[in-house]
């Protein structure tokens, strides 16, 4: 079993509201703090268990905020851009007492916040995590938001099947038993009637997610989920970026994976001149594939 260090939860302020934030590690001058932003309509309990073996395997503080309106985070009153949330979390990691250069690393909708807060602050961001950087065409547009468009509740219940069903499926292809799978579904339920909000922010975000303006080192790791293809063309818009193809690592791979993750993402953040000199790649790994 991986050596891990405790996560704990507190509530900091935040333009919204409260924000609530697991947390693990402690702060260092020596190594740059690491905030985590979850997938939508998820929480920060999706980097659970790798936080902990990331903060026990390099000494790095680690920190994992629910999004406002998900998970225990306070909503904002109206529907929020994806440079709102970037805003909101920017005042959270200042709450936390982070200061100098920080890490960020993004799971789908949290790496566009996460590319939203480099290209704005580029003093303050210094290395990016990218799980997943979806290009989308009008046409993958169109499909994304008329598959997960807001769903009135129903009382047989309907609107709860449907999104069971697509989470099963999604995570169950990641190779998730189906008690963890159980376990992990209701977290996508906290966003309530504004669940939709997240998506409707990164549909709604620039094209291309603001890539092309990132001049951080990113480590942009692609697994087999629903986004994969969307994420093949990132590299090419990135000025200092690879790619990691995780085959056969899908949702979920941050719990069933959580050492090597951890090694991988440490080798990345950890190292001092070239930054994809010795990246620690898992044994699913195909070669990494360097930016354009």
């Amino acid at each position: 079993m991986a050596e891990t260090l405790p996560v704990r939860r507190h509530y900091v302020d935040g333009p919204f509201g409260q924000l609530h934030v697991r947390e693990s590690g402690t702060a260092s001058a020596y190594r740059a703090s690491l905030a985590c932003f979850h997938m939508s309509p998820m929480t920060g309990r999706t980097f659970e268990a790798f936080m902990g073996v990331l903060a026990a395997i390099s000494g790095r503080h680690v920190l994992a905020f629910d999004t406002p309106g998900f998970g225990m985070s306070d909503a904002p009153p109206n529907a929020p851009s994806i440079a709102d949330y970037a805003d909101a979390l920017l005042a959270g990691i200042a709450a936390c007492g982070v200061t100098g250069p920080v890490d960020l690393m993004g799971y789908h909708t949290g790496s566009m916040i996460a590319c939203q807060l480099a290209a704005e602050h580029p003093d303050l961001v210094r290395r990016l995590v990218l799980i997943s950087a979806p290009v989308f065409s009008a046409d993958d547009l169109a499909a994304m938001r008329a598959e997960y468009q807001h769903r009135a509740p129903q009382a047989d219940g309907s609107h709860i099947l449907h999104r069971w069903q697509r989470f099963h499926h999604h995570f169950a292809a990641g190779g998730l038993s189906l008690d963890a799978i159980n376990a992990a579904f209701p977290d996508g339920l906290m966003g309530r009637n504004i669940e939709h909000w997240g998506h409707d922010a990164a549909f709604g975000f620039v094209p291309g997610m603001r890539l092309e303006e990132v001049t951080q080192p990113v480590l942009l790791l692609n697994p087999e989920d629903d986004l994969r293809d969307h994420s093949m063309p990132a590299p090419a818009l990135l000025k200092h970026a690879r790619m990691v193809m995780l085959d056969g690592w899908g949702h979920g791979f941050l719990d069933l994976h959580a050492l090597e993750a951890a090694a991988l993402v440490e080798s990345f953040l950890g190292a001092s001149a070239d930054p994809f000199g010795a990246l620690a790649l898992p044994e699913c790994a195909n070669a990494p594939v360097l930016s354009a």
